[in-house]
């Protein structure tokens, strides 16, 4: 992600530069409905469009998506890497205690439903 934030610092017009970390975070949001739009289209939700685009799409978005959020986090902290390392463990903590496999946690939280099919 370095690179990729190093090469957008040297591109970014002096207009943007004192506003460089809003633009990236915002940058996300239309990644985003670019993940929704393939989403959509994956679907065939819109019946006026039918089925305009595969998963292979919406994976690659999602990707998008990612990096991009990446990016922004590269451009807020010099850290990026283990800040998200950092959050992950927090999450996975959080939603799975150690020493507890996850499904365990999901029986003890549904009841002894079946996990759900990845």
């Amino acid at each position: 992600m370095e690179r990729l934030r190093e090469w957008l610092d040297a591109e970014t017009t002096p207009a943007l530069a004192d506003n460089v970390k809003l633009w990236r975070v915002l940058k996300i949001g239309e990644e985003f409905g670019k993940v929704s739009e393939a989403l959509h289209g994956a679907m065939g939700a819109n019946p006026r469009k039918g089925q305009s685009h595969t998963w292979e799409d919406v994976n690659k978005e999602l990707c998008d998506v990612i990096v991009t959020s990446m990016v922004a986090l590269a451009t807020c902290t010099p850290n990026a890497a283990g800040v998200l390392e950092e959050r992950v463990r927090q999450l996975v903590d959080r939603v799975l205690p150690e020493g507890r496999e996850p499904a365990d946690h999901a029986r003890e939280a549904s009841g002894s439903r079946a996990p759900i099919p990845r």
